[in-house]
């Protein structure tokens, strides 16, 4: 895993997310599932239980594919990298609406563009030209 870029942020994103996920919980109790607006994490990052169960999902798939292999974990990289990139910049624009049923806002939105430049940046980049491992 040491020369994989692929498989140490899947990993990395991985675990944080799963935490984020975990965490959230701690703030959303009394919210509705798909409130439009939710408790804050870290006193900053709205989230509801659908939030979270979503940070669990994605921190799961990224966890399992850094654990997996090189190939794993660009793949995944780059599908979540390119989900946070349409989440971030979609999310402008359901802010304050009823169809925010993530309960995003704006700090929520900079953060899911700037996962989504570290993901991409390496699912699409890192280990290009190098054969990638299987384990």
């Amino acid at each position: 895993m040491r020369n994989s870029p692929n498989r140490i942020v899947a990993t990395v994103f991985g675990a944080v997310y799963l935490l984020v996920g975990l965490l959230g919980f701690a703030v959303t109790g009394g919210v509705s599932f798909i409130a439009t607006e939710g408790g804050l994490l870290l006193g900053i990052f709205a989230v509801n239980p659908l939030h979270n169960i979503a940070h669990l999902l994605i921190g799961a798939a990224l966890l399992v594919a850094g654990l997996m292999s090189a190939r794993a974990a660009k793949t995944v990289n780059t599908i979540v990298g390119a989900a946070y990139l349409l989440l971030g910049i979609v999310g402008f624009f359901l802010a304050g609406t009823a169809a925010n049923i993530l309960a995003l806002n704006t700090p929520d939105h900079f953060l899911h563009l700037a996962s989504a430049l570290v993901l991409l940046g390496v699912g699409l980049g890192a280990e290009r030209g190098g054969r990638l491992a299987t384990a």
